[in-house]
């Protein structure tokens, strides 16, 4: 994991689970092809730039990960099903299946415990300076999925407290009316796409949510640029209109 910025003036904190498709070298390729290593199976693309966009313009610390979820997904719980995946879409992960014991603790071990100590790190560290924190998890989606088109440019998720994510899409709205924003699409708490939400922003009572770009969105500089300044707006309108509340 990298955390930049950590002592970032903004009141967001921003983390990355899905930041990078990087495999570690005793891995090897995993059995699959360049193409598929690149592909959203293996990371969320564009979700990074977005997140380091973010992190420029409001001076906030961003926590990402470094390891691809292939390996291990960092917004998974360690008794998940798809804490490893054997099957992402249509694709078969062959060399995930039927791991040991071991390996499975091992890349909790090493990869998954110690992004979520650095999450711990950044948000205890602020809760002491008794400074503001609002969590922004920060994710892509793909355009297509088995074969259904996917109408959202951007889809918000919260978790047990929803009034931040509420305010979010209200101020998403408000600046383009005509704008699609998906309301707990393409993904929701209920299928199980929110443990680092609910671990570090939910169990912490904090303001939080959940971002996802769908990646079309953000493939060229361009596209992040104006989604990074769209939603750092958006972002500091929703914190004013709970403050005001």
């Amino acid at each position: 994991m990298i955390v930049s910025n950590r002592e970032g003036t903004s009141p967001f904190v921003l983390v990355c689970d899905h930041a990078s498709n990087r495999i570690p070298p005793q891995y090897g390729d995993l059995g699959l092809t360049d193409a598929e290593r690149a592909s959203h199976i293996a990371w969320d693309p564009g979700a990074l730039p977005l997140s380091q966009a973010l992190r420029d313009l409001l001076d906030a610390p961003l926590v990402e990960s470094t390891v691809s979820r292939l390996i291990i997904d960092a917004n998974r719980d360690h008794d998940a099903p798809d804490l490893i995946w054997t099957l992402s879409e249509a694709t078969r992960i062959a060399a995930n299946e039927n791991l040991s014991a071991s390996e499975r603790q091992f890349r909790i071990a090493n990869y998954h415990q110690p992004y979520h100590a650095a999450i711990d790190a950044v948000l205890t560290e602020r809760q002491r300076a008794g400074r503001e924190t609002i969590l922004v998890c920060v994710h892509s989606f793909t355009p297509v999925y088995l074969g259904k088109a996917r109408p959202w440019p951007i889809g918000l998720i919260h978790g047990t407290d929803q009034r931040f994510t509420r305010a979010l899409f209200e101020a998403l709205k408000g600046e383009a009316p005509e704008m699609n924003v998906g309301w707990n699409e393409p993904y929701a708490a209920l299928n199980g796409v929110t443990l680092t939400l609910e671990k570090h922003g939910d169990i912490r009572g904090l303001d939080a949510t959940m971002i996802e770009l769908r990646n079309d969105e953000i493939q060229t500089p361009d596209g992040v640029a104006q989604w990074a300044e769209r939603l750092g707006r958006c972002l500091a309108r929703a914190r004013q209109a709970l403050r005001q509340g």
